[in-house]
């Protein structure tokens, strides 16, 4: 389980449920203001498996209850990712489906 940090606040608000370049799907703790925006960080192992942090903007774009007590399926679209990280990022994607 990946762990999502608000950078603002530095808590947890939940994990990477499903990542991809434009975005992630996010298991949270809590509920988050729909239209709001956020700057996160998580980490994504590399080729040789170390956690490499990833920090950028999100957008909240819906928000729905999981059926689980106390957590919400939260959809993200990235903002401002970094050329770099987008590149990881697309890299890591790409292995994971392999």
């Amino acid at each position: 389980m990946v762990e999502v940090i608000d950078t603002m606040t530095g808590e947890v608000v939940g994990y990477v449920g499903n990542v991809s370049v434009g975005g992630m799907l996010l298991i949270a703790n809590r509920s988050l203001r729909a239209d709001a925006l956020f700057q996160f960080r998580f980490a994504l192992p590399d080729e040789a498996g170390v956690a490499v942090p990833l920090e950028t903007g999100v957008h909240v774009l819906w928000e729905d209850d999981s059926g689980a007590p106390g957590q919400k399926w939260i959809g993200l679209r990235f903002i401002g990712l970094p050329p770099d990280d987008a590149k990881r990022l697309r890299h890591w994607t790409q292995h994971d489906a392999d």
